[in-house]
């Protein structure tokens, strides 16, 4: 399964940049995304984040609390995560 690491910063710079390592993968039905060390996310990274939920058979988000957090208050985190805290 390919992983995606992202930085810590998720502005939409950080976004532009890893969207073709998510295009690179779409061959794939599961895709990995370690967000562990993630502390200031924007909408950009929140979009990518939906679309490749619906792009994936199996996307599994491994969260930081601010990625939690944001997808808390945009109403995302149903969507995004398989276990909501």
């Amino acid at each position: 399964m390919p992983t995606i690491t992202l930085p810590a910063r998720c502005d939409r710079a950080a976004t532009t940049a890893l969207l073709p390592e998510f295009v690179a993968a779409m061959g794939n039905e599961d895709l990995e995304i370690d967000a562990s060390q993630t502390t200031l996310v924007g909408y950009a990274m929140l979009q990518l984040l939906a679309s490749a939920k619906n792009s994936f058979a199996r996307l599994r988000i491994t969260p930081s609390e601010a990625l939690r957090d944001a997808a808390q208050l945009t109403g995302l985190e149903i969507h995004l995560f398989d276990e909501v805290a």
